[in-house]
């Protein structure tokens, strides 16, 4: 190697901790289903009970993620976790990113007030690798963004209110839902429009923002339908030091939902178009009170349509197919910007019963184009792509006995980059009693490549110094898991799992043959493994207790062939343990009170120290339709999440107050 060409490798590898990040808007990972609108009506019934149910019957609510029908929460060999609407009301929750805190089975950092990341069991994302093995879906519609495998949190919304419940799997999803499920499945499942007739108006200040939220439901017999439209808004937030960051924010989005039934056949069609601004604060630009050095705003939008048709055959089989269409631009200023349309349509059958077999097959294509306007200081090449992904999955749900159930699936899916991936699942479930189980589980899945690995360039023209990643591959994950479920009578229920997941191909930044640039390649391995446990208590009539907690251990290293040391040093330095307590008290019918405390461990490599956070919500419902809530978040101080102290936000102490009216 020449000294000039080793002088800029070393270069390159201190820049791109700071240019990807940017390159990628300091974005996290994700994806999820809607099997659940098959069973539209007992899900309004539940929906509209969640806050009178007990410890028992919330341990009994059907589930569908875990193996694409049906089943109640008890039998669901996996370790998922459900986020009821109640749960997220109670909580006083503002956004999505923020209601996800809520399951203790994911780890959520805030690095300013658009960027988050977010993950389960480890890999939350670093400078050079970001959050990507998530997988995030809305009534189905997956909003994992195909330039980096990962979800821009800023961009995927709902009302809170509209939302029935969220399903979260920590663990490997890829039979079922595909490529890049790795680490986990989250599911955001809205409401029937039969659960949301009437009017709404929701208000909102908080010491840092404030937003406003309207919706209208309608409809007759057999058809229903409501619209709604919601704006936010968000000052800027602030360094450790105190130094103001320009991460400002602005969004507005309007959307719709219709379902009907015709006999047999259930249709729901949804739309969503939202529009954003927010600042943007890269590394070292900080927009200070006397008016700062800064860089143009980032500029987002984008609109998605779906439908889903399915029906009910005989002997319990069911037919069901979905279609989405979604666009999306995002500006950022100076480094890029990219336009996005993708197309998916994903069909499914579950056979009615063979003797102790439950069979269900589906099939998936999604097709994408891409086009990045290219700048100086970065360049996709090509800069428009067309890319498509197919796949085909069976599952087979085999009853041993009454008590012992054996599930063996497989998916096959190309992608663009490497061609086929199979991904294979076997899984156990004994149920010991009615109110006891153990699972165990054993699988393969993987991240297949992005545009991130494979057509990045640094900086924008020759000399380059990264050149893309010519030879990467799919990063893989086996993962064994063993589970138990169970309830103490009415009054208790607990969940715990042991998992061990181990790694192969992960990226890396190694230097080419010829030592004149950098390249991502897929030189490194290591494993994690750890026990993750939540439970409830319904102590009295009036107290209800929840906690959760997990501990992670990881371990990291680079084959022969790679000298990406960077990338070593920070990855897999997640929180050794996270831990939350929930305490909801019924003061009277129409007063309430919730206090929680979350403690996540420190991190390394940028280190954020470890940090508690004491939330505090107040709700009153004064009159019939109006309830007023006072919260509290991070009570006892701010904190910072993610990021090196010089650029991560503090995550403020913040009081605000909420009015809900409805009729």
């Amino acid at each position: 190697m020449t000294p000039p060409a080793f002088g800029r490798a070393r270069f390159a590898l201190r820049l791109l901790p700071r240019l990807l990040p940017l390159l990628i808007g300091m974005a996290p990972a994700g994806a999820v289903s809607a099997e659940e609108n098959d069973s539209a009506r007992d899900n309004q019934r539940q929906a509209a009970e969640f806050a009178d149910l007990s410890i028992e019957e919330l341990a009994n609510i059907d589930v569908t993620s875990v193996s694409r029908r049906p089943e109640r929460l008890q039998d669901a060999p996996a370790s998922v976790f459900v986020i009821t609407a109640d749960d997220i009301r109670r909580a006083g929750s503002r956004s999505l990113p923020e209601a996800l805190r809520l399951a203790p089975n994911l780890n959520v950092a805030r690095a300013d007030n658009t960027d988050y990341a977010i993950s389960a069991r480890g890999l939350n994302g670093t400078s050079n690798s970001p959050a990507n093995k998530l997988l995030v879906m809305i009534d189905g519609r997956s909003v994992y963004s195909p330039l980096f495998s990962g979800v821009f949190w800023d961009e995927p919304d709902v009302m809170l209110e509209d939302v029935e419940r969220i399903e979260v799997i920590s663990g490997p999803g890829g039979t079922l839902w595909g490529v890049n499920a790795v680490n986990g499945v989250i599911n955001i499942i809205t409401r029937h429009a039969a659960g949301t007739q009437g009017d709404l108006l929701m208000l909102r200040g908080d010491s840092d923002g404030a937003q406003a939220a309207f919706r209208h439901g309608g409809g007759g017999p057999g058809a229903d339908w409501r619209v709604y439209g919601k704006v936010f808004g968000a000052g800027h937030s602030e360094l450790e030091t105190g130094a103001r960051i320009d991460d400002a924010w602005e969004k507005s989005q309007v959307g719709f939902r219709a379902d009907w039934e015709r006999a047999d056949d259930r249709f729901s069609v949804n739309g969503n178009a939202w529009r954003g601004q927010q600042g943007q604060p890269a590394p070292g630009v900080i927009v200070t009170p006397g008016g700062g050095a800064g860089i143009d705003d980032i500029d987002t939008h984008g609109a998605n349509l779906s439908g889903r048709w399915a029906r009910a055959l005989d002997g319990g089989a069911g037919l069901s197919l979905q279609a989405s269409y979604d666009t999306r631009y995002r500006r950022v200023p100076p480094t890029f910007t990219d336009s996005v349309d993708i197309a998916d349509i994903q069909f499914q059958h579950a056979l009615a019963p063979l003797g102790r077999h439950a069979i269900v097959w589906g099939a998936e294509y999604r097709y994408s184009w891409d086009h990045v306007d290219n700048s100086r200081f970065v360049a996709f090449l090509p800069e428009s792509s067309r890319q498509a992904w197919a796949s085909l999955f069976a599952q087979d749900e085999i009853a041993l006995r009454d008590d012992l159930r054996l599930t063996g699936g497989a998916r096959y899916e190309r992608n663009p980059y490497t061609g086929g991936e199979f991904l294979p699942t076997l899984r156990l479930s004994w149920r010991l009693s009615p109110l006891h189980s153990l699972w165990a589980a054993a699988s393969r899945t993987v991240r297949a490549p992005s545009r991130l690995d494979v057509d990045a360039f640094v900086p924008g023209a020759p000399p380059y110094i990264l050149a893309g990643g010519p030879q990467v591959r799919t990063e893989v994950a086996r993962v064994f898991e063993l589970g138990y479920r169970g309830q103490a009578g009415q009054g208790l229920s607990y969940s715990v799992t042991a998992f061990r997941n181990l790694y192969d191909h992960l990226r890396t930044l190694d230097l080419d043959p010829g030592g004149a640039s950098i390249v991502f390649g897929n030189l490194m391995e290591g494993q994690a493994h750890g026990i993750e446990a939540w439970g409830s208590m319904q102590v009295s009539d009036a107290w209800r207790l929840s906690a959760g907690a997990t501990a992670l251990h990881e371990e990291f290293s680079l084959k022969p062939g790679s000298n990406d040391t960077g990338s070593l040093a920070t990855t897999g330095r997640d929180p050794a343990y996270t831990a939350q307590l929930r305490a909801s008290h019924a003061i009277d019918a129409a007063r309430e009170l919730e206090l929680a405390v979350r403690r996540v461990g420190a991190t390394g490599l940028p280190q954020v120290p470890g940090y508690t956070a004491v939330d505090l919500r107040f709700g009153w419902r004064f009159a019939p339709g109006m309830e007023l809530s006072v919260t509290g978040a991070n009570l006892n101080g701010g904190h910072r999440e993610y990021g090196a102290p010089q650029y991560g936000s503090e995550v403020p102490r913040t009081v605000g107050i909420k009015l809900v009216w409805q009729r």
